[in-house]
């Protein structure tokens, strides 16, 4: 449609009846609804437009007409706000962090759909306009060095002025920000970064601004060749939109770290599908599922809430909980985990954990409180920061008077250039940003990888371990005993005397016991029903089958009912060397056999073991096996310790025995027994299968229950101390280089003084070395 046609439709909008029209959202006419305009609908309601320009206008992005765009959704009720770089500040409200200036942020897991950063959007607009003013600032003040005269073309008097209306938009209303946050640091008492650049900038701009309107009032010191006092408009505005550079990068990158916990929250799909008492199936959305509900999980849908598998088979790719990539067959029975991929087959489930009850929840959660802690290695940083503002303060009015008294003409000029490049310099925002960039992308990639971080002061603990006590049971080996071998004595048959056996172990609990019977089914051996039957502590089992008295147990049950074991003792000595558990059968009060039982080792547990001996670790095996089988298992594994027959309870003395030598030790256990232990010892390491994520005396959290979990946690916990190391280095290298530079220290020797400009850039850059040096943690192979 033309212009002309357009601006007429307009026209004729306006003679219909007001109370009748419709307001066109893309150009705000009135249009007749009644007279065949276009017409869309959007989220059920019709909207009228004058032109069918305007209406493909709204189809095409509906939320730039209607408000939506750029609009953050509210906080809940309740939220708290931190500062990034100072945990310890909490506030009800947003505001800023009254230690070093910089926004504070909401706590906690971050609000979908929350929008963009209003400070990153604030300070991209600043910074464009700061930009478009400097530009053309530089190019009349640098012009003549690179061979454009522009001043001599125009007059100095008129470039002077041509900068002052060019950078005081900057000064005073672009850089507003910088000096709200210089002047609540000095309110607070809290010198820090912003102090610096609101010094420089407004030492700069003043003088100025001085320079212009009263130029009579310097002397002959301040004066340059051409009789003229120098002004340095440039080097405000410039320094002013080269720092938003700086901060925009840093907002954008920061935003990057949080990638981690948006990415664990869409691993939830929005919708389950429901299935109705009447059968019938529909979507709903995921806050609508409730404790009970059966839902339907279609091959390549996530699972969407914690629940039990109650029909169907498939299997499941649990990567996001344990970091591997195999997919685990699930059938009737078996837990799913909300998050989670299903792959092949259709599966119906039972929701059980719902909302924030979920295990993705807990996770999230877990890993958005461990991203604001606070690592102990900080505090190395906060000591200097604290003495550091002072220290440039004064660096820059000692270097403005030695420049001011022995400087060559015009001496003033040159004083007021080195104190202001020296308080721009030595900002120190990369001092602040080298460790909470760290901790905060290193525990987004842990979660990745199954192993959750409680704070960042278990992971710096973590890197410093020379201790690991391990179980075997569950964390070296299976967990699930299973029959190895029957050994029958003269006179008796090796399947009756696993019959034997395996009825009597049927009344048991024990897990040796199930190891026995379900080896004894697999072999097509005939069980019956047991009578009489006791388990005595510590010993074994007794009772009648088929009206026979049967024992099965260790060597005290023998000498209780006074039978010798010799018959049978290097059979079961072997056995034990081997790493299996030998059972005495005794038949009528005779010896009969033995029946051995062996818990299998996982097959990751070898590599694991020698990747965390590479990383420095001494391992101890603490185990409630015996002696003999325990050794076994430990010599196989290369283990450097055994505790054998030790009860949970024993385990916090063994910590505490440690700890008293001089070691730093790691625990790992299920949280729950192993609970004490895992308090006491400097880092708790929670072995989980997913049913308890968050074990509060922990303070990692291992997804899945074995090794190769401990060595990713190992490996991510010395790569982010290192990286640590190398920011703090960044910033500190930076700065005792940067600031005797800015003073002028080449000066004498080479005829080197750093420009503002120079100074402000090499600033930002220094933040941005940290930031990307800190980035690189998630691609960390682990």
């Amino acid at each position: 449609m033309s212009e002309h046609s357009h601006s007429h439709d307009h026209h004729n909008s306006d003679h219909g009846d007001a109370a009748e029209m419709e307001r066109d959202p893309v150009c705000g006419m009135k249009v007749d609804p009644t007279a065949g305009k276009p017409r869309v609908e959007h989220e059920g309601h019709t909207y009228h437009f004058c032109s069918k320009g305007c209406a493909t206008k709204f189809e095409a992005a509906p939320q730039d007409y209607l408000g939506e765009r750029k609009k953050p959704k509210a906080m809940p009720k309740g939220t708290q706000y931190t500062c990034p770089m100072h945990p310890e500040i909490i506030k009800d409200e947003p505001g800023d962090c009254p230690i070093c200036g910089m926004s504070l942020e909401p706590m906690g897991v971050p609000a979908e759909d929350a929008g963009p950063n209003p400070e990153l959007v604030d300070f991209t607009r600043r910074f464009w306009i700061s930009a478009a003013m400097s530009i053309p600032l530089l190019i009349l003040t640098m012009g003549p060095m690179i061979g454009l005269p522009i001043r001599q073309w125009i007059g100095e008097n008129t470039a002077i002025w041509a900068e002052f209306i060019l950078a005081t938009p900057v000064v005073l209303w672009a850089a507003l920000p910088f000096f709200k946050r210089a002047w609540n640091s000095v309110l607070n008492r809290s010198p820090n970064m912003w102090t610096l650049i609101g010094l420089g900038v407004s030492a700069a701009y003043c003088y100025s601004v001085v320079a212009t309107f009263f130029p009579g009032l310097f002397p002959d010191s301040f004066r340059g060749h051409g009789g003229a006092v120098g002004v340095y408009f440039e080097a405000a505005a410039v320094i002013v939109a080269l720092v938003f550079l700086g901060q925009v990068l840093e907002l954008r990158a920061r935003e990057r770290t949080g990638s981690a916990i948006r990415a664990l929250l869409d691993l939830a799909p929005k919708t389950a599908r429901r299935i109705g008492k009447d059968g019938d199936e529909q979507d709903v959305p995921l806050e609508e599922v409730e404790t009970g509900d059966r839902l339907r999980v279609r091959p390549g849908d996530s699972v969407p809430v914690d629940g039990t598998v109650t029909e169907g088979r498939s299997s499941i790719d649990e990567s996001m909980l344990s970091g591997e990539p195999l997919p685990i067959e699930k059938t009737e029975g078996d837990k799913v985990t909300g998050g989670t991929l299903n792959q092949t087959g259709s599966l119906i489930i039972k929701a059980e954990k719902v909302g924030a009850d979920t295990m993705l929840s807990q996770i999230v959660e877990m890993v958005a409180k461990a991203q604001r802690s606070r690592a102990p290695i900080q505090g190395l940083a906060d000591r200097v920061a604290s003495y550091f503002v002072p220290t440039v303060v004064a660096v820059a009015i000692i270097s403005f008077v030695v420049w001011a008294i022995f400087g060559p003409e015009p001496a003033m000029t040159y004083a007021i250039v080195s104190a202001v490049s020296v308080l721009i310099i030595a900002c120190p925002c990369a001092l602040g940003l080298a460790t909470p960039m760290s901790i905060m992308t290193a525990t987004g990639r842990g979660a990745h990888a199954g192993v959750l971080i409680k704070d960042a002061a278990a992971l710096e603990r973590f890197a410093k371990v020379d201790t690991l006590i391990v179980d075997k049971t569950g964390t070296l080996t299976e967990g699930k005993p299973q029959l190895t071998d029957v050994i029958a004595i003269s006179g008796f048959e090796e399947t009756d005397i696993l019959a034997l056996a395996a009825s009597l172990e049927r009344g048991s609990e024990h897990p040796l016991a199930e190891a026995i019977v379900n080896g004894a089914k697999e072999r097509g051996a005939v069980l019956v029903d047991a009578v009489d039957f006791d388990a005595i502590t510590g010993k074994g089992v007794v009772g009648r089958v088929e009206g026979k008295a049967i024992a099965l147990g260790n060597k005290a049950m023998l000498a209780e009912q006074g039978v010798s074991s010799d018959a049978l003792q290097a059979q079961a000595d072997q056995l034990a060397e081997d790493g299996k558990t030998a059972m005495f059968v005794l038949v009528e009060g005779k010896l009969a056999g033995i029946v051995a039982v062996a818990d299998k080792i996982k097959p990751t547990t070898v590599e694991a073991i020698r990747q965390l001996h590479e990383t420095g670790l001494k391992i101890i095996m603490a185990t409630g096996d015996n002696e003999r089988t325990a050794r076994a298992v430990a010599s196989q594994l290369g283990i450097d310790e055994v505790r054998a027959e030790v009860l949970p309870a024993d385990k916090q003395k063994l910590v505490e025995e440690l700890r008293a030598k001089g070691a730093i030790v790691a625990m790992a256990g299920d949280g729950v027994n192993d609970a004490p232990a895992l308090a006491a010892a400097d880092v708790g390491i929670a072995m989980g299968t997913g049913a308890d994520v968050a074990v509060e005396s922990a303070g990692i959290t291992l997804l899945k229950g074995d090794l190769t979990g401990i060595a990713r946690a190992r490996t991510l916990s010395q790569a982010t101390i290192r990286n640590i190391k190398e920011n703090l280095f960044f910033a500190f290298v930076y700065n005792i280089v940067g600031v005797p530079i800015a003073a002028g220290i080449l000066f004498p020797m080479f005829g080197l003084l750093l420009s503002p400009m120079i100074a402000a850039a090499a600033m930002s850059l220094s933040s941005v070395s940290v930031i990307t040096n800190a980035l690189r943690l998630r691609n960390l192979k682990i």
